[in-house]
């Protein structure tokens, strides 16, 4: 079943790794994997692959939820990186050394 993921892409084969692991017996993941596997004669497989790649970023790895991402185009949107670390909006906040 990796093997078979790799012919579209090497996220989609992690993914596919990630969706077998997750369940208790490899077995129950075959049809999740199998249903990436149409979405990719459906869509094209360099949108299964993006659609791989941000379900691992999400840790959405679910057949459902790489279906979804692929619907709604947001293979097609770069990921948002973490927003910056804020600072404090003034000085007289107290430090954890206060609570000591």
């Amino acid at each position: 079943m990796v093997h078979w993921a790799e012919s579209i892409g090497p996220d989609t084969a992690r993914l596919f790794e990630r969706i077998m692991n997750d369940w208790p017996h490899p077995e129950m993941g075959y049809r999740g994997c199998l249903g990436i596997i149409r979405l990719a004669g459906k869509y094209s497989t360099q949108r299964v692959e993006a659609a791989a790649e941000r379900a691992l970023l999400t840790g959405a790895c679910r057949y459902k939820s790489v279906e979804s991402i692929l619907k709604n185009s947001l293979d097609q949107v770069p990921p948002s990186s973490p927003p910056p670390a804020t600072t404090p909006p003034h000085d007289n906040i107290r430090g954890s050394e206060y609570f000591e």
